[in-house]
């Protein structure tokens, strides 16, 4: 029998309803012992990391996730980190740069409810990941949820209260669990090799969400105090003319430099491309633009995050964001 630690971070599954609503509670030894059934899966042990609304994770704080999963490694033969929903996808595509390579699963996953609800998805979804970590099949970061896997640079939070909450974005669900039965839509190439453990992650990059009427000066701000400013822009991506001066103006400064703009998309689906329109092709020639193509914004943060970290050059750094890492990037055209 699989031998798994479970990880307790705190979000809605481990909410308690208070007068000022609901807020982390339970440790991870509480919500283990609302699935009894785990018992027929795995043999399980827990450790408390923290205990927090997940609107409150920072890197710091991932770095704590990272450091427990390197130190329990050779202990176990999988990880199941209990999270909020609000950020898991930001924290699984984190995992996934900050542990490298991993033969072991290590499965994040969540509730829309408390695990203490009488109606709850929680017990289903922590069962399921037991499931899930306990097959010799599975491995490196992934989400379990709602019956779905999704790989861990690909998930985004699409709903706010339905049970469905995440989407595999640009990239097929890893497999569904069915009735305690894992069903596989793509199969995993075994790792070899030892893992890799990381721990810095920048805080010099940003985002920049554009919208209708923003003014410049924004962008001179970000700039001066940003190494890498992410723009996530309207469909395939693009610069509206009102910022065009001013955008120009910025990066000229950062010619010759380590710094970068990346340009990513609000639209969740189908990715960028710079190239289809006036707006977008004239910005990518002229400043050799990276763009994230079908990446998510969880994935693309977190990457450069963690690419910024290693303090490569210019060059360097465009290659390695390139550079497919846990599936979370397909077309790329640099």
């Amino acid at each position: 029998m699989k031998k798994i630690l479970m990880i307790g971070t705190g979000g809605t599954i481990a909410s308690k309803q208070t007068d000022a609503g609901l807020t982390p509670g339970l440790t991870a030894e509480d919500i283990l012992a609302y699935i009894p059934a785990v018992k027929n899966v795995c043999q399980v042990e827990t450790i408390q990391v923290m205990n927090i609304d997940s609107s409150n994770m920072t890197p710091v704080l991932w770095k704590d996730i990272v450091n427990t999963i390197e130190e329990n490694y050779a202990n176990y033969d999988g990880f199941v980190v209990c999270h909020g929903t609000d950020t898991l996808a930001y924290t699984a595509a984190a995992l996934s740069y900050m542990i490298q390579n991993s033969a072991k699963p290590i499965v994040v996953t969540g509730s829309q409810k408390p695990i203490s609800k009488d109606v709850t998805d929680a017990k289903t979804n922590l069962l399921d990941s037991f499931i899930y970590a306990s097959d010799d099949d599975s491995q490196n970061v992934s989400i379990v949820f709602d019956g779905k896997v999704i790989c861990g640079t690909r998930a985004k939070k699409e709903r706010a209260k339905s049970y469905n909450a995440f989407s595999s974005i640009n990239f097929p669900y890893l497999a569904v669990i069915q009735d305690g039965i894992i069903i596989r839509y793509i199969p995993e190439v075994p790792v070899r090799g030892i893992p890799s453990f990381y721990y810095d992650m920048s805080d010099k990059v940003t985002l920049l969400k554009l919208y209708p009427g923003m003014k410049p000066e924004i962008l001179s701000y970000l700039f001066e105090n940003y190494d890498i400013i992410v723009i996530e822009s309207f469909g395939v991506g693009g610069m509206p003319e009102t910022l065009m001066e001013t955008f120009y103006e910025e990066m000229k400064k950062w010619k010759g430099t380590d710094k970068l703009a990346v340009m990513t998309t609000q639209v969740a689906n189908e990715g960028s491309n710079m190239t289809i329109y006036e707006v977008g092709r004239q910005v990518k020639q002229d400043f050799h633009m990276i763009e994230s193509y079908d990446m998510t914004l969880e994935a693309t943060m977190t990457k450069l995050m963690w690419l910024r970290s290693m303090n490569y050059s210019n060059k360097r750094l465009r290659e390695a964001f390139y550079t497919e890492i846990n599936r979370d990037i397909l077309f790329r055209k640099n």
